[in-house]
């Protein structure tokens, strides 16, 4: 079984690699990425890139046809992958997160890749009311990553079949540890700020709704839609991917680091308006579907981790929102050094690899 992971050089991808390694020993893993945060490395024992066969590097933008060749699973995870980044980077948004995974979609289908597993978001349902939102709610994409998910869904669904099977798995918001931290998110962001400056402030009213899922069973539950078979099934699925135990206000959320951390400070601004982005989601069809490989992290779990580990870090950065952990700075530096370009772009021109070239990292 040969399995390409594009974008499997951010912050979910080494888990990725790390799980599919250990779950498929004999499996031909392949690695896909622009390698825009491949030193943004933290507490990282090895290079994840390591328990890789092969490391390519290239724009999901220009992928040919070639890289798909003999591959039987696409994992893709290769992204603009926040709303900072979705708002600064509209059009790249586009163009990364839904034109180019339709393109490569259509390629793999026509490479003879059998399943193609699509790392969707609980974004989508944006502004989601009062009940638990299920996969067959409305959906509310309120930014541009969130509708670029809608768009590539909307668009997987329309060629899934005739022995290609597609998968959509709509996470619950990322966090947790990693081996390329970041800490653009919330759970994160928190612990970041009691660790830095005993302090965390909330600048809404902190009433909105979150799911989160940790970086971890992320993985896992890319490993289950690898098993997942096409014979009796849809050949399109799009799943809620997380727990409803996980379901929880932002207020929750800092006062449960607060509850981990001694003596933080905790702020929320209860005049401010609450944040659109609100919804809870149910995972009741996840938990059905795949109850061999549900969520094994608790809230408290993944606090304590990240609370150890930027502990050991010596992490004393009260700055941190300005820093390399946020992946919005990251590209803003590369651009500011000029070494990527108005779009996104490598300035000095990478040859795409392929195949047939000896430009592979053979690990």
């Amino acid at each position: 079984m040969r399995i390409l992971i594009t974008g499997n050089m951010g912050y979910v991808g080494p888990g990725v690699v790390s799980q599919l390694r250990a779950a498929f020993p004999d499996a031909i893993l392949i690695g896909y990425d622009m390698a825009y945060f491949a030193t943004c490395l933290t507490n990282a024992d090895i290079l994840p890139e390591s328990k890789l066969d092969v490391q390519l590097m290239g724009d999901v933008r220009e992928m040919q046809a070639e890289v798909l060749k003999g591959i039987d699973i696409v994992v893709h995870l290769a992204a603009i992958s926040n709303d900072p980044m979705g708002s600064r980077y509209e059009e790249i948004t586009m163009d990364v997160n839904y034109r180019s995974s339709y393109r490569i979609a259509r390629m793999a289908k026509g490479a003879g890749v059998r399943s193609f597993i699509f790392a969707s978001s609980c974004s989508i349902y944006g502004a989601g009311g009062d009940g638990p939102k299920t996969e067959g709610s409305d959906l509310n994409p309120l930014t541009a990553y969130a509708r670029s998910k809608v768009f590539t869904e909307k668009a997987l669904e329309q060629i899934a079949g005739d022995g290609f099977t597609v998968t959509c798995l709509r996470f619950a918001t990322a966090c947790g540890m990693s081996p390329r931290l970041r800490l653009d998110l919330v759970l994160n962001d928190f612990v970041a700020g009691a660790v830095a400056s005993g302090k965390i402030t909330i600048l809404s009213d902190g009433s909105p709704w979150r799911p989160l899922i940790h970086v971890r069973d992320m993985a896992r539950a890319i490993e289950w839609a690898v098993l997942r078979p096409s014979a009796n099934e849809s050949s399109f699925l799009a799943v809620n991917a997380g727990s409803n135990e996980w379901n929880y206000q932002i207020k929750d959320l800092a006062e449960a680091v607060a509850a981990v951390i001694p003596g933080v400070e905790l702020s929320i601004n209860k005049d401010a308006a609450p944040d659109k982005r609100s919804y809870r989601v149910n995972f009741g069809l996840f938990k059905s579907l795949a109850p061999n490989h549900q969520p094994l992290y608790s809230l408290r779990e993944a606090i304590g981790e990240l609370y150890e580990s930027l502990v050991w870090m010596d992490f004393k950065n009260a700055d941190f929102r300005d820093s390399r952990l946020m992946r919005l700075k990251v590209l803003t530096d590369l651009q500011s050094s000029k070494l990527v370009n108005a779009d996104l772009q490598w300035s000095y021109k990478v040859p795409e690899t392929r195949p047939s070239q000896p430009a592979f990292l053979n690990m």
